[in-house]
């Protein structure tokens, strides 16, 4: 009987051992993979509404929650050994904003989650099966920047009446900026606007040459094709377009803060912000494949008044009630 008991008696100090141990063993703390295109400085504030939407789920960087950044600087070449360093980190999901750093994301792994927010339909560019049912590791949000091609040029009728023909500013290298172009040509054929390429190559475009190509071939307005390679430069694109007395559109209303005219775009800190819900769910045990790929519904006009009366603009009184923003 006291064998019995002594036997008991040892066998529940070696699971009491066991549970001791497990519980001084520290908590692996999570891991993201941050991937970006272009600076550090020109994603501020994106990494600060990244960070901000995990604060609010209760994740704190350097405690609970441990984030990789990487910046490709504007030098696209560089992306897919960026992916890979990020892949042999083993990081627990990988976030991916932009077109190339997606695909080169799509092809480093099929087993890390992926997190991604998108210009471009990304059933159409084969990132994903569907909305519904993404399949695979990828999963995310789509901005629906391309499908907003047409109403930025509707817009940009409207501010500037009589307009013919329209520089396309985008960088010529980008596969994601190429399809971008190519949905502007089909919505400029319906509205009879000829446009014109003002095509850049990275990672220091020659923004100077493109708007003397644009003043040259007597373009009446201007748009710019949001790309990891712009988008350290939206003050210096603003000032050339005010220096050429060119209405610009935008894709985001950092260039129109910057002292561009007019932006029509989702909120795309907001956008980075919903990134995190996606990441807490999965690092919570949930599979991309099972994660619908959202696409917002809230989109923002923004125009600069004060640009305006520089380039000497009258911005229409139904453009402007229709403002969600207005900067004097």
């Amino acid at each position: 009987m006291r064998k019995k008991i002594f036997i008991s008696f040892l066998a529940a100090l070696m699971l009491s051992s066991v549970y001791i141990a497990e519980a001084q063993q520290p908590k692996k703390v999570p891991r993201i993979g941050f991937l970006f295109g272009a600076s550090s400085a020109s994603n501020a504030d994106r990494t600060d509404a990244f960070r901000q939407g995990l604060r609010d789920l209760g994740y704190i960087e350097g405690k609970n929650i441990l984030i990789e950044y990487r910046f490709a600087e504007r030098k696209l070449d560089r992306v897919p050994s960026l992916v890979t360093e990020l892949v042999q980190l083993q990081v627990d999901v990988l976030v991916v904003p932009f077109q190339e750093g997606i695909v080169a994301a799509k092809q480093a792994t099929k087993t890390i989650p992926i997190v991604i927010s998108t210009a471009q339909d990304p059933v159409a560019t084969g990132i994903i099966d569907s909305f519904a049912r993404p399949g695979g590791n990828i999963t995310g949000l789509t901005r629906r920047t391309r499908e907003l091609s047409g109403k930025r040029l509707e817009l940009l009728k409207e501010v500037v009446p009589g307009i013919s023909r329209v520089g396309i500013l985008w960088n010529a290298d980008s596969v994601g900026a190429s399809l971008g172009f190519k949905e502007y040509e089909a919505a400029a054929r319906a509205l009879e606007i000829q446009l014109q390429s003002l095509g850049v190559r990275g990672p220091n475009p020659d923004l100077e040459s493109a708007f003397q190509s644009a003043s040259k071939e007597r373009a009446s307005a201007l748009i710019t094709i949001r790309n990891p390679i712009l988008t350290d430069y939206p003050k210096l694109i603003a000032d050339l377009a005010t220096k050429n007395r060119l209405p610009s559109m935008h894709e985001g209303s950092d260039y129109v803060e910057a002292g561009g005219l007019v932006s029509y775009s989702d909120d795309d800190l907001e956008v980075l912000r919903r990134a995190t819900v996606y990441v807490d769910k999965i690092l919570k045990g949930a599979k991309p494949a099972d994660l619908p790929v959202e696409t917002p519904t809230k989109f923002e006009l923004v125009i600069n008044l004060k640009t305006a009366k520089q380039i000497g603009v009258t911005i229409p009184d139904s453009v402007l009630y229709r403002a969600d923003r207005v900067i004097k």
